[in-house]
């Protein structure tokens, strides 16, 4: 696990190291370059962009722009959209039975309210690329990835029915292994905000969900090989005028790795931070999987920097890593009763 304390650390030694600034070439790209009261843009003092702080990704605005809804909603509109998804997402709503409250557990005292506002352009979905804010049509799968999502899907069954076989019945989320710490980056619940450092030649992401630290060289730094995978993927990133550009490959194969379930051997993502102003930054994402979609697909999501007197925790996660003893346990202890239907 990489606490603050070790990432200032790593980052202190690259220096030391004699790291260098990004070597990549810069283009210049039509995005508003972050600047100072003066008008001058935020540089690092070895000259790139700064894109250092932290910084939170809430809103209720969805992925997916809602049937029937147009692209940008008048001030009208955008106030009745961001009621309904407001009490949409409560959880302190009590209608629904049993199980809805049960779902409902982690109430509004828990969660991040600035997830109930939509994003200040009014936009009525994150995806801006196809134009419908939709997520393009899936091609149809493989019979191998269908005996996968199935398989999947039965470990994930039994889990949830207190039968597991084995511990990898439980998902990678909830084995605390990985979950909203993976690009692409969206908006959730809570634990909406990372952490950005730069030294010469690096660009690290601290999200607050989970654990990692994604570590990107901007120095020129090759792919690692196509056999080398990795949890995060493998991510390296240049400066495309004032826009960090990053691409990720190279990720496990393991079920519930890649976003949408796309596939490991052909997905890619390639996302893009560009400093709006001192307290505002565009994340824009673009997923390609030729054999998951029938074409790429872009969403931006906006970041705003919090507050200074707000502070981002270590978020540990352990509890279900100690509890699958007492998971497998009381599956065996149900299977030697007779219990299992």
């Amino acid at each position: 696990m990489i606490t603050r304390l070790s990432l200032t650390f790593v980052l202190a030694l690259l220096a030391a190291f004699g790291q260098t600034p990004s070597t990549a070439v810069k283009k210049s790209v039509p995005a508003k370059a972050a600047s100072t009261k003066k008008g001058a843009p935020l540089r690092t003092p070895w000259g790139d962009p700064d894109l250092q702080g932290v910084w939170n990704d809430a809103t209720s605005t969805p992925l997916q722009r809602p049937n029937g809804t147009k692209d940008v909603l008048t001030d009208e509109e955008a106030v009745d959209f961001q009621d309904k998804l407001a009490n949409d997402l409560s959880r302190d709503r009590r209608d629904g039975g049993p199980e809805a409250d049960v779902n409902r557990a982690y109430n509004e005292h828990w969660m991040d309210s600035r997830r109930l506002k939509i994003t200040a352009d009014h936009r009525s979905s994150l995806i801006v690329d196809p134009p419908d804010g939709r997520i393009p049509p899936l091609v149809p799968l493989s019979t191998e990835r269908e005996k996968a999502r199935a398989a999947r899907a039965a470990a994930g069954a039994r889990f949830n029915r207190g039968l597991p076989d084995t511990y990898r019945d439980a998902s990678l989320a909830v084995r605390c292994i990985i979950r909203t710490d993976s690009p692409p980056y969206l908006p959730t619940i809570y634990n909406n905000d990372f952490q950005i450092f730069q030294s010469p030649g690096f660009v690290v992401i601290a999200p607050e969900m989970i654990h990692s630290a994604r570590i990107i060289p901007v120095d020129g730094t090759p792919h690692l090989g196509q056999d080398f995978k990795q949890w995060l993927g493998d991510s390296r990133g240049h400066w495309d005028g004032d826009t960090l550009v990053v691409e990720t490959t190279n990720f496990r194969t393991d079920d519930g790795v890649i976003f949408q379930n796309a596939n490991p051997a052909t997905y890619k993502i390639v996302e893009r931070f560009t400093r709006v102003d001192a307290t505002s930054l565009n994340y824009e994402f673009t997923v390609e999987d030729p054999t998951t979609w029938t074409k790429p697909w872009t969403a931006r999501i906006p970041w705003t920097k919090i507050d200074p007197g707000e502070q981002m925790y270590e978020y540990a996660c352990h509890e279900d890593n100690y509890d699958i003893v007492h998971f497998l346990g009381g599956a065996r202890a149900r299977e030697q009763r007779g219990e299992v239907k």
